[in-house]
């Protein structure tokens, strides 16, 4: 019998190991929220968020079971124009004064292989939340020269702003934003 409950235990931490939970590596800044919508149709304008953060598990046994969850402050908005920050940071786009957060939630994970699939969830800007698809990519997982464990992701998609009540429009050009998130976690 004690044989018995020694290998139940050692199965069961074997298979508890199996799944990891990772911080996003925002202090060494190996991670990036960035975007990038045209301008009148003749450029494409390129932001990002400087300041987010946000966890996700990752189980190499079930990588259906795969979760995120990131916060971004919106104030952090930079597109390297301080007039133009001033003016997204305004009730006309992200309204950071009423919702100072963005956050993304995941709600499934499909993968497809070597660990890219479409990660689905639910985006909330601007006190509107919608389910989005984000088609993620499997950058690398291994041992960091510090005695850690890191796995990195990129995921796209693309959303329109009016789905989020954003009020101001610049043309049929400017209607859609192209996010990519690129996140390299640190395992717990």
């Amino acid at each position: 019998m004690k044989k018995f409950i020694y290998y139940l235990v050692l199965g069961l931490g074997t298979l508890s190991a199996q799944a990891a939970e990772y911080d996003l590596d925002i202090k060494g800044q190996h991670a990036f929220v960035q975007f990038k919508i045209q301008h009148l149709g003749f450029s494409w304008l390129y932001g990002r968020f400087d300041n987010f953060d946000g966890s996700f598990t990752y189980d190499e046994n079930a990588p259906e079971k795969a979760s995120i969850e990131m916060t971004v402050q919106t104030g952090s908005v930079n597109s390297n124009h301080a007039e133009r920050d001033k003016h997204l940071r305004s009730d006309d786009f992200l309204n950071v004064a009423k919702y100072p957060t963005a956050q993304f939630v995941s709600s499934s994970f499909t993968p497809t292989k070597d660990g890219h699939g479409t990660m689905t969830g639910d985006l909330t800007i601007n006190g509107v939340t919608n389910e989005v698809e984000l088609d993620v990519q499997f950058v690398g997982a291994g041992d960091d020269p510090w005695g850690g464990h890191r796995r990195g992701y990129e995921a796209t998609t693309e959303i329109n702003l009016s789905d989020y009540k954003i009020k101001r429009s610049l043309g049929p050009s400017s209607e859609k934003l192209y996010l990519t998130v690129s996140v390299e976690g640190i395992k717990k």
